[in-house]
């Protein structure tokens, strides 16, 4: 696999924030479809950099995935407790996909968490039908962490989101 894992440049924003929409909508991830409030936030990568780590998947110059990395709780973060680091918007472009990118995406995550000090874990939340990155993280040592389990949108009962975490 020839994929290097990176931070995002400014000038791949627009792509990022376009692969990440798409595989949400393509996915069925979005109550709202393209009405969907939370478009704007994923499509937002410049918002995301200012406050958090992204990284980006790269094959041959072409992002083709990417996820966002909070070190340290911040303002990214919505689950991380103290002393954990935090996953968020984990994407890979379809064409892509089955090539091990996601798996590559975490593991950078889950080295840069090892490699922050005072870091004792990583925490992450997903959606029930994001089978493929629950395989990912299971394979990758995470347990889910049903204690956490939350909910974005309180009204709305069906956006259920699942937790996993990694302790080091």
């Amino acid at each position: 696999m020839d994929i290097m894992i990176r931070p995002v440049q400014p000038d791949e924003y627009k792509t990022l924030g376009e692969i990440t929409a798409q595989t949400y909508l393509e996915d069925g991830l979005l109550d709202f479809g393209e009405n969907d409030p939370y478009l704007g936030e994923l499509r937002d990568v410049a918002k995301r950099a200012a406050a958090a780590e992204v990284l980006v998947a790269v094959d041959g110059g072409r992002v083709i995935g990417g996820v966002t990395f909070v070190p340290d709780g911040g303002p990214m973060a919505d689950l991380a407790g103290p002393g954990e680091a935090e996953i968020r918007m984990l994407v890979v472009a379809r064409a892509a996909r089955g090539r091990g990118v996601g798996e590559a995406l975490v593991r950078t995550c889950v080295d840069r968490a090892r490699a922050t000090p005072g870091c004792e874990g990583i925490a992450l939340s997903t959606q029930r039908m994001m089978h493929s990155a629950h395989r990912i993280y299971e394979r990758l040592g995470f347990a889910r962490a049903p204690e956490r389990d939350w909910n974005p949108v309180p009204h709305l009962d069906d956006i259920d989101l699942l937790s996993y975490t990694l302790a080091f």
